[in-house]
């Protein structure tokens, strides 16, 4: 007995079977719109490397420096097997832990460790993870327009695709309560541009969902992002008043901040809420979670710390009869696309992903992304993530700068004064 002990520790104490020799950093913008920062991970075995992605749209070149100079040198000779271990080594490392660059950095190894784990046993990832409890991912597609008659359009369009699943902004960022340049009750000087006013919103969005449903009918379930715009009366009443259509879902009510207001709004409305795109932090999904002050969790597989960490939340849910929506649209790339793709297969507590669609130059550069189709997203069955990088094409479009990436963010009310996301 204490022989057998004895080889057990001689065989997993001493050096890694499969090591990490290598990590290249590939930082990207193809889309020229906005970045993206990539891994490759390399080990001993010839030929066996992983991929993942590093993606924070707005800070792309802190990524890119926390990568090279501080964690890729802790990573290098590290047991590419120890998935776990490295995911809580990594958590630590920098000592204070759970912000957006420490989260996607660290995602980005989990990423590229699961893909070589796959590709070593000649398996997808969502077979190491379970195996499928569903066919194909169900996504819900993004309509938008200027107006009622172009917002109808939009969501037909989307209907006609084959998507059941609609997510619906009318104007600006975050979708309606916006007043034009130059209008309204302003100060006499100072901010002059579009202001996001509570009360137009609140008016403007129960109106568009109830002429949606008398246009298009019932077939499709309609959600709608709120981009945290609200205060708590202000979410309380809007979700009140959207009860009517029955929403799939309403999303981002509230800033993260005030995440203890869903107890209210909770207690006072059927409508389904979402919450957890901007989330970084367990303190932040945890009580939300198991209190049930929701109905979906948002949160992105990327910003979170990967599939180990998305496993964990999603096990969660499931105790707790709470949903996943992983939040994987927008700037996000194809790599995060598919991690949270190879989790959605697995889970039961699984409820809508994101639609994320990309242009051609972005699909050559990385072959085997996912695909869409008739509303659903299908990746392929080739072991690990299923996806590379062509290093040749990503280095045609070389890193932008980010600093007006977050223009976009910066919403004003008429007072000039800066409202949350």
């Amino acid at each position: 007995m204490i022989r057998a002990a004895n080889l057990y520790a001689q065989k997993t104490v001493g050096e890694p079977r499969l090591k990490i020799t290598d990590i290249k950093v590939i930082a990207t913008s193809p889309q020229k719109r906005y970045s993206w920062v990539f891994v490759k991970v390399f080990t001993n075995e010839p030929g066996l490397y992983g991929v993942g992605s590093a993606n924070d749209r707005y800070l792309s070149w802190a990524v890119k420096a926390a990568l090279e100079k501080h964690l890729i040198p802790f990573w290098i000779g590290k047991d590419a097997d120890r998935i776990e271990d490295m995911w809580q080594a990594t958590h630590v490392r920098s000592y204070w832990r759970n912000g957006p660059i420490t989260n996607v950095v660290q995602a980005a190894i989990d990423s590229a460790l699961w893909d070589i784990k796959g590709k070593r046993a000649g398996l997808p990832v969502y077979e190491l993870l379970g195996g499928k409890v569903r066919d194909a991912v169900p996504l819900y597609a993004h309509a938008s327009g200027k107006d009622l008659k172009s917002c109808v359009e939009s969501v037909q369009h989307w209907m006609a695709e084959g998507f059941r699943h609609v997510r619906l902004q009318m104007g600006g960022y975050g979708g309606g309560g916006f007043i034009p340049e130059g209008e309204g009750s302003r100060p006499e000087t100072g901010f002059n541009g579009q202001a996001f006013d509570e009360d137009v919103y609140i008016k403007t969005i129960p109106e568009l969902f109830e002429h949606i449903r008398n246009e298009v009918g019932w077939e499709v379930k309609l959600l709608h992002d709120v981009h945290e715009h609200l205060t708590p009366v202000g979410a309380l009443q809007l979700a009140k008043r959207l009860e009517p259509v029955r929403m799939f879902f309403v999303e981002d009510i509230l800033p993260p901040e005030q995440i203890d207001y869903f107890k209210h709004i909770r207690a006072q409305t059927s409508t389904p809420l979402a919450m957890g795109e901007l989330f970084t932090h367990p303190h932040e999904w945890r009580p939300l979670i198991t209190n049930r002050w929701i109905d979906f969790i948002r949160s992105r597989v990327g910003m979170i710390g990967g599939i180990t960490q998305a496993r964990k939340i999603a096990a969660l849910c499931e105790q707790f009869g709470v949903r996943t929506a992983f939040q994987e649209g927008g700037e996000n790339d194809p790599i995060n696309q598919l991690i949270a793709y190879h989790v959605d297969l697995t889970i039961p507590s699984f409820g809508i992903q994101e639609e994320n669609d990309f242009p051609e130059a972005v699909l050559e550069m990385m072959p085997g992304a996912a695909q869409i189709r008739n509303g659903y997203l299908y990746g392929s069955d080739k072991p690990g993530l299923g996806i590379d990088i062509n290093e040749k094409l990503a280095a045609k479009y070389p890193l932008m700068d980010d600093y007006r990436n977050a223009d976009w963010t910066s919403v004003r009310g008429m007072d000039g004064s800066v409202v949350k996301p």
